[in-house]
């Protein structure tokens, strides 16, 4: 049962992360390009100040919940007198999940802080080039996101 319960919050967790990308790249970004840079560049970093609150949430739940998984089965293995070896598609979603927190980190604690100084400052071009740059690795994490996915799915 403990385990089921790690596996949902694992999930929903990567959903959180993945759909809100989804959103944001997709949906959010296009339709708030109609409105002038004054307005759109606060709106997005309100948004993306929220959104990016959720993913460091998502994060600590793909985490524990992950290591914990593989801890258990690893635990499991082990006491029935087995080699316990990670199996391949959990090898790939580990470390590209692993590659997309360092990404993460990247657009909350370095291009997300030039956004913010410039909606601070109300300077529109700084927060419009912060923007396109956060853009920019929001889907590229969104590409590996997808890849995880097909990979650990058609993997099985």
């Amino acid at each position: 049962m403990i385990y089921a319960i790690l596996k949902l919050l694992h999930i929903l967790a990567i959903v959180v992360w993945i759909g809100g990308m989804v959103f944001a790249h997709f949906f959010l970004r296009p339709a708030a390009l109609q409105l002038p840079p004054p307005q759109r560049v606060p709106l997005m970093h309100g948004t993306l100040q929220r959104f990016f609150a959720a993913v460091l949430v998502s994060i600590a739940t793909v985490l524990v919940s992950g290591l914990w998984m593989i801890g258990r089965l690893a635990k499991e293995t082990v006491q029935a007198g087995l080699a316990f070896n990670m199996p391949l598609d959990w090898t790939i979603m580990a470390t590209l999940g692993i590659v997309m927190m360092a990404i993460f980190g990247h657009i909350r604690f370095a291009l997300f802080k030039r956004l913010s100084k410039a909606v601070a400052a109300s300077d529109w071009p700084a927060g419009g080039a912060a923007l396109a740059s956060i853009r920019t690795w929001v889907g590229i994490n969104l590409a590996i996101g997808v890849v995880i996915i097909v990979l650990t799915l058609l993997m099985v």
